[in-house]
């Protein structure tokens, strides 16, 4: 079953990415939610461009990656669900569960400490909102998270179809809660209780650090709400909120080689921490703002 799996993997991954990068393109086009300021060829190119340096940098690194870990792990009895008597599905809902959670925690980490805070921050320096910002990550910050999950599937001994599924379902996820996709309010208001939507995630995207530093879910929205970190509506509206971080408002900041020396480069401001003084919202919008105001 495991070697199935891991000879499927690159095909599932592939067709998946593709399918769901496609489709929210088109979607993008027929309904925006947002106006678009910056040409698609400025953004797009970089933002492909370091997706494809992303997976070779990932692949030359480390010899085994999640899912290959994970099939290790149970032909081993390595971790907690290869050492415990529990049925097959409950030990994959149960452990996409936790590894959602665990990257969560990670998204947390890397907006509360300031040396992973200049890694990060490039995701969120996008000046615009659109399905290739949710695949826009600083390479080092791939290498660290992958890290940090081979080290919670040794630690759990997840299925390896659980690790597929979730890391499938993962992509997916951030894909469609990046995307300029226009939904309608009643359907946002619903879905946003069972996944990530464009309109909750977008907030996490403001310039503003208190909206910054909320929505770290990137697939079930459930975290936000039971830790706080829970912002239902920008303060300026999803049409009229301003995109990105202070520190980098230009377009050569978009293409490639800005993006790659961006760490190193200014302060780490408008992390966690650094956002204490600022920590004032009123209880509406921390619990928050109603639902209800996302006609903006």
């Amino acid at each position: 079953m495991s070697d199935t799996i891991i000879a499927a993997e690159p095909t599932i991954r592939l067709v998946a990415f593709f399918g769901i990068l496609a489709a929210m393109a088109l979607w993008e086009v027929a309904a925006p939610r947002r106006r678009r300021e910056i040409p698609r060829v400025v953004r797009w190119t970089n933002n492909l461009a370091l997706v494809v340096l992303d997976t070779a940098i990932l692949r030359l690194t480390f010899p085994i990656l999640a899912v290959g870990l994970a099939a290790m792990a149970e032909e081993r009895g390595w971790g907690l669900f290869n050492n415990i008597n529990s049925p097959v599905w409950a030990a994959i809902f149960v452990s996409m569960l936790l590894l959602d959670l665990a990257i969560y925690l990670q998204h947390v980490m890397f907006h509360a400490l300031p040396g992973l805070w200049r890694l990060h921050r490039m995701h969120h320096a996008d000046l615009e909102f659109d399905a290739t910002t949710g695949l826009r990550f600083h390479p080092a910050e791939i290498l660290i998270s992958m890290g940090i999950k081979l080290a919670v599937v040794a630690a759990m001994g997840p299925p390896a179809v659980a690790v597929l599924l979730f890391e499938v379902i993962l992509n997916a996820t951030a894909l469609f809660n990046h995307a300029n996709i226009d939904l309608p309010r009643p359907v946002d208001r619903m879905l946003r209780w069972i996944v990530v939507t464009p309109d909750m995630h977008r907030v996490h995207h403001s310039i503003d650090p208190q909206e910054t530093n909320s929505n770290f879910g990137f697939n079930l929205p459930w975290w936000d709400r039971l830790f706080g970190t829970y912002i239902a509506q920008p303060a300026d509206g999803h049409e009229n909120m301003m995109i990105g971080i202070e520190q980098f408002r230009t377009r050569r900041d978009l293409w490639l080689d800005r993006m790659l020396i961006q760490p190193m480069l200014g302060s780490a401001i408008g992390n966690v921490f650094d956002d204490r003084s600022n920590r004032k919202r009123s209880s509406s919008n921390s619990s928050g703002q109603t639902e209800t105001d996302t006609n903006k």
